[in-house]
């Protein structure tokens, strides 16, 4: 194995991993259409269920049937994995058959609701465990990326689509609420920590997107559609409990709420797009690298170093007064690194900065992992909902001056001893 085929073979995996991620770009843009979809098919049913079926009938029709045609196109890009130059792995596939299951009940789901079998409460969750199987595979194709140059552009994305679907269980209860005609405590809750969720995702979306794609979130945020919800919002967060809603706010806050998600899912095309355009710019701009660097082996066999001049002019045939190759004059000091060192230099000075923002990126995605599981750890532990887990955390965090990560971490190395109650579990947390 030489350094030249090193180098070459090194130029051409990373070409090869840009088209399999720019080619995963493709099945992630359309999970992404058959979700947005499924969201707007959940919290139009929700209506249609709370306000016994006097709301969204139409509205609901047509979101199944571009559900159908989006889900039919998702079932051929998936269809397509299954080719072994594909290169799927068995864990993609399992996620792949996960979200199928998924998709198999919905014709049972949408009977149900149909026939009013089911709470619009139940609806929700419904919807909610089929779009989570979606957006799993979208954070695992980023997670299996292998790309560290896109890492940024991947990191914005994820936290794009999981800020969209907490606006979009946030529309589907707030519905509920409206068009059922009267608040339930439990539904605040719930709305108040899907707010709070959907503000964390964004800043970290902040941090890592684009400039011009922040600016264009930040005049969304000017839209005359956030006043409305915001006000909508307000009247929901702060009314008493069992406190009369107009039914009627139900459309003003589905359609609020819409557009919206729309300008989310807008940001989202984007980011795709981006990634897609990324990955072309860095396959040509790889492309050219390899044929340098082809170029530049060439030259190098036909420029050898000074030396071996001195001992070609030594050993050469009829030569009467031969230059002993160690009095060959020596290269100056500050002379130009060969062409292939300066390509090897260059490689790796650029490899260092991408593992370096690939690390940044990974350790992002872990600690929201960690801060998952120790939610979880509390909800099952303690009977907690989602939204008193985090805040637990969140106050043992403020008050212990730990960061939220640490405080995951404590939680999720706690012996089961120490849930035995609720009141020593908390005592723990402490």
């Amino acid at each position: 194995m030489s350094v030249a085929n090193l180098v070459l073979r090194s130029k051409q995996q990373e070409i090869d991993a840009l088209r399999h991620l720019a080619h995963k770009a493709e099945w992630v843009d359309a999970i992404g259409q058959l979700v947005q979809r499924l969201q707007r098919e959940r919290g139009a049913s929700c209506i249609y269920l709370a306000s016994q079926t006097q709301r969204f009938a139409e509205v609901r029709q047509q979101a199944v049937n571009e559900a159908l045609l989006h889900e039919e196109k998702l079932r051929q890009v998936f269809s397509a994995q299954m080719d072994p130059a594909q290169g799927t792995s068995a864990q993609t596939l399992s996620l792949m058959a996960w979200a199928l299951l998924g998709l198999e009940s919905l014709p049972a789901l949408r009977l149900q609701i149909d026939r009013q079998a089911m709470s619009a409460l139940d609806a929700v969750a419904a919807y909610s465990h089929l779009i989570a199987g979606l957006v799993e595979l979208v954070f695992h194709m980023a997670d299996t990326a292998g790309v560290p140059s896109v890492s940024r552009l991947l990191v914005a994305l994820l936290h794009a689509v999981q800020a969209t679907e907490e606006a979009g269980q946030e529309r589907a209860l707030g519905a509920l609420l409206y068009a059922s005609g009267h608040c339930q405590e439990a539904h605040q809750q719930r709305l108040l920590h899907l707010i709070d969720a959907q503000e964390r995702s964004l800043r970290v979306f902040g941090d890592f997107a684009e400039p011009a794609l922040r600016a264009r979130w930040d005049e969304l945020q000017l839209a005359p559609c956030m006043a409305t919800l915001e006000r909508l919002r307000r009247a929901l967060c702060v009314a008493r409990p069992g406190t009369a809603l107009d039914s009627d706010l139900s459309h003003t806050w589905f359609n609020a709420c819409s557009e919206r998600m729309d300008g989310l899912w807008q940001l989202q095309g984007d980011l795709v797009q981006r990634l897609r355009e990324e990955c072309a710019a860095r396959i040509v701009h790889a492309q050219q690298d390899l044929q340098d660097s082809r170029n530049l082996l060439r030259l190098l066999r036909e420029n050898p170093p000074q030396r071996t001049h001195a001992v070609d002019r030594f050993f050469e045939t009829g030569s009467t007064h031969p230059t002993p190759p160690e009095q060959a004059d020596h290269p100056p000091t500050n002379a130009e690194p060969t062409p292939l060192r300066e390509l090897l230099r260059t490689q790796s000075q650029r490899m260092a900065q991408m593992e370096a923002e690939l690390e940044a990126t990974r350790r992002t995605l872990n600690e929201r992992k960690i801060i998952e599981r120790a939610k979880g750890v509390l909800m099952a532990r303690l009977g907690m909902t989602e939204d008193v887990a985090f805040r637990a955390l969140q106050k043992t965090s403020m008050d212990q001056n730990r960061r939220l990560l640490e405080v995951a971490e404590a939680t999720l190395a706690l012996p089961d001893l120490a849930f035995a109650t609720p009141a020593s579990g908390a005592r723990a947390l402490q």
